[in-house]
């Protein structure tokens, strides 16, 4: 007898690929489980209550991911606060689960252990019937990451789970015959959006190697190009990896390690990632700095990082297009198909409508970016405040916009936007993001600093290995623009002072002739540690009441 399932785009979409095609692949272990059982598995799952996400949007319900690594109270907090009903967990982390249940939780949460499948069942067609309508009225929610407030629970139903997925399958061409190496986390809506559920409409196969680690990441994508006797892997995982999408900080620990790794893997891991085998590799959640832009189009022989810009609520919203002339130094791209955005000045209030982009005084106007369309969430969970507070109503009445807190400016770039491919979204005037408008722009002496900017700079020194750039308040300047960093190995002395450590006097000249005056750091502070969350992003607001305790009103250089 066959098993039904509700008529939800995704299933309709893992329904109409070859059932015999790998969907995923477990990389260490080198299982494999084909479309064709996708959606038996996910029905007998459904039925025995052991749910994976799909499972969950086929009963209806309400996925919410969670993260291992977060401390039992946090996560007490999210189930408390999403009101979960039933907390499952695989064999590994039943430990950390038991911990949450002795956490006193609100209420009683049905505490279900997943069994391991191995993959490898029939795939035979028609075990499964899809019935029903096509909109189910289970989702997901997400957590934010809390940078700035509480995290807040940000539902998303299936309907818009399913439209912040297409438009990816279209601008990235994701196709039957990708191959994506997963290394992300799964509670944030890159690791599950992006790099799970877009690729399951689009047929792809997706390989996890989670928990990330930069030799193993390195050794798989070097698998196909080394001889059998070279390789440590198993003979199932030699496709070779076509679409990598990753953050920042990924990209930083893949390059600082690949000189470490024997030249015969160094060889086989540059022609894995070269144009004509990594067909995309992409970068988000955080700002990419430019000298990791180039480093990896230099040791890849010509792959051009791309960039995007999203965030929980919205997904994805802007990206550079597939043409390397189009993913420009600096820039998130151009609003994705049926995505609208625009900018608001962050003085006046005033729309910038297109021709705008520059002030009377000839600079260009900082907007925050604000967005409506199919991909944006229902809601904050229980958070009507904070609904109101970042909603604006429309004049034209086709719905309210969704302030981001994102700043930007928008700029023509001549040689970007002739992808003929692409020329339906991917042409006209690109976003630069200039960072969060709460933390990233500083307002110092009546000027406005773009932290984001300031970093890119900072990065760019020879001395530098990582950097935040935040505002420090200042009796004087109102904020004076401070920068924390952590120096190379083996930098950290000043050429120029010999036998004194690298200091505020080497940036200040390193800088000079970089940018404006009022841009350049007002205070130095080196460290060894710049706290960052599992998607490379930072707490700017907690560093700097860590790191500028003592800083007084009237300490600028």
């Amino acid at each position: 007898m066959a098993s039904t399932l509700p008529r939800l785009p995704v299933f309709e979409a893992i329904a109409s690929h070859d059932p015999r095609s790998t969907v995923a692949i477990h990389s260490i272990s080198g299982r494999r489980f084909a479309y064709g059982e996708l959606l038996k598995d996910v029905a007998e799952a459904r039925d025995r209550l052991l749910m994976t996400l799909l499972s969950i949007l086929a009963m209806h319900s309400i996925a919410v991911p969670l993260s291992a690594a977060f401390p039992a109270p946090e996560l007490k907090y999210i189930m408390d606060h999403s009101q979960a009903s039933m907390l499952l967990s695989s064999a590994k982390f039943e430990r950390k689960a038991q911990e949450v249940l002795d956490e006193a939780l609100e209420a009683t949460p049905t505490f279900v252990k997943l069994k391991k499948r191995l993959g490898g069942g029939s795939t035979a067609d028609g075990s499964v019937v899809l019935r029903g309508p096509s909109d189910g009225e289970g989702g997901m929610m997400l957590y934010t990451s809390g940078t700035t407030n509480r995290p807040k629970g940000v539902l998303l139903p299936q309907r818009v789970m399913t439209a912040q997925c297409k438009p990816l399958v279209k601008a990235w061409e994701y196709s039957p015959g990708d191959h994506l190496l997963h290394v992300l986390p799964l509670h944030h809506i890159h690791g599950t959006i992006n790099a799970i559920l877009a690729p399951l409409f689009a047929g792809a196969t997706i390989e996890f190697l989670f928990p990330f680690n930069a030799t193993a990441v390195w050794s798989r994508f070097a698998a196909p190009f080394l001889s059998t006797g070279n390789s440590d892997l198993k003979p199932p995982t030699k496709e070779k990896i076509t679409f990598f999408t990753v953050v920042p900080t990924v990209y930083n620990r893949l390059l600082s390690t690949f000189p470490d790794l024997p030249v015969s893997l160094q060889n086989a891991a540059k022609q894995a990632i070269s144009p004509q085998n990594l067909r995309l590799s992409i970068s988000g959640s955080a700002a990419l700095p430019t000298p990791t832009k180039k480093a990896w189009t230099d040791l890849s022989s010509g792959n051009v990082i791309l960039e995007r810009y999203g965030m929980t609520e919205v997904g994805m919203a802007l990206s550079c297009g597939l043409a390397p002339s189009d993913r420009v130094d600096g820039s998130v791209g151009w609003p994705l198909p049926t995505v609208e955005v625009r900018l608001v000045d962050t003085e006046s209030g005033e729309i910038i409508h297109p021709g705008e982009e520059v002030g009377p005084d000839g600079r260009e106007r900082d907007g925050e970016i604000q967005l409506r369309g199919p991909t944006i969430f229902q809601e904050y969970w229980h958070n009507e405040k904070a609904m109101r507070e970042e909603h604006v109503e429309s004049e034209d009445g086709k719905g309210r916009w969704f302030k981001t807190g994102d700043v930007a400016v928008r700029r023509a770039v001549p040689s970007a936007g002739h992808n003929d491919a692409q020329r339906d979204w991917a042409q006209g005037p690109m976003y630069f993001i200039r960072g969060r408008k709460s933390a990233d722009i500083i307002k110092s002496g009546g000027e406005k600093v773009s932290a984001l900017e300031v970093e890119r700079e900072l990065l760019s020194l020879p001395q530098i290995a990582e950097a935040a750039v935040v505002a420090v308040s200042s009796g004087k300047w109102g904020q004076k623009v401070g920068a924390v960093v952590i120096l190379k190995k083996g930098m950290e002395w000043s050429e120029s002072r010999s036998g004194k450590r690298w200091g505020p006097l080497d940036m200040r000249r390193a800088l000079k002739e970089r940018i404006a005056p009022y841009k350049i750091p007002q205070v130095l502070k080196i460290v060894d540690e710049i706290p960052r969350n599992a998607m490379g992003k930072i707490n700017k607001k907690q560093l700097v009441k860590s790191v500028f305790v003592e800083e007084a009103s009237g300490d600028e250089m």
